[in-house]
C-alpha cells in the first residue's frame, strides 16, 4: 500500500536497538568466568523487564517489547558465542587474557584488567583484549619494556606486574 493512504498517527518510528561492544569478524567472543556471570545477570534483568512491563498503551508496549527483544536477541548471541578463558590457567609469568597488568606509561603507573569485549569498562580499569594496549602486551613479561606505537606516537611502556 503507497504511504500515501496510511495516517500519521499510524506510521511508527522505527525501534533502535543500541548495538554491543564491537568484536571483530572471526574474532572468538572470550570472557571472563565474571564477565560470562553478568552476561547471564543481564539477560536475567532483560527477561523480567519483559515480563514485568508495565504499559497501558499498545503502541508503547509493542515498542517496548521490541527493544528489549532486540536487545535479548544481541545478547543470546553473545552468549552462544561466549568461550570462557579461565585467568588461573593461563601462564602465570606472562600477560594474557583475564591478568591485571601494572605498568608505567611515561612514568605515570597505572594498572588494567585485559577481560572480554563485554565486560571492558576503562572507569574500572578493565580494558578489552582485542584493544590495541592489550595486544601490545600480550606475551610480555615483568620487567619488559617495549614501545607502544599510537597512530604516529610512540610511548614507552615498563611492565611492572602481573596478576591473575
Amino acid at each position: 500500500m503507497s504511504r500515501g493512504f496510511v495516517k500519521e498517527s499510524d506510521q511508527e518510528e522505527p525501534i533502535v536497538v543500541p548495538p554491543r561492544a564491537s568484536l571483530p569478524d572471526n574474532e572468538i567472543n572470550y570472557v571472563t568466568p565474571h564477565g560470562k556471570k553478568l552476561l547471564n545477570e543481564e539477560k536475567n534483568s532483560l527477561e523480567k523487564q519483559r515480563v514485568e512491563l508495565e504499559v497501558k498503551d499498545e503502541t508503547e508496549r509493542r515498542r517496548e517489547l521490541s527493544l528489549i527483544d532486540g536487545k535479548l536477541k544481541l545478547l543470546m548471541e553473545r552468549l552462544k558465542t561466549a568461550q570462557i578463558i579461565e585467568p588461573k590457567s593461563q601462564n602465570q609469568n606472562e600477560v594474557r587474557f583475564g591478568s591485571t597488568v601494572k605498568f608505567k606509561m611515561y612514568g605515570n603507573l597505572q594498572e588494567f584488567k585485559i577481560v572480554g569485549v563485554d565486560e571492558a569498562n576503562v572507569k574500572l580499569k578493565k580494558i578489552a583484549f582485542i584493544s590495541p594496549l592489550a595486544k601490545a602486551m600480550t606475551s610480555k613479561k615483568e620487567g619488559d619494556k617495549f614501545d607502544f606505537k599510537l597512530g604516529e606516537e610512540r610511548r614507552p611502556i615498563e611492565i611492572i606486574s602481573i596478576k591473575y
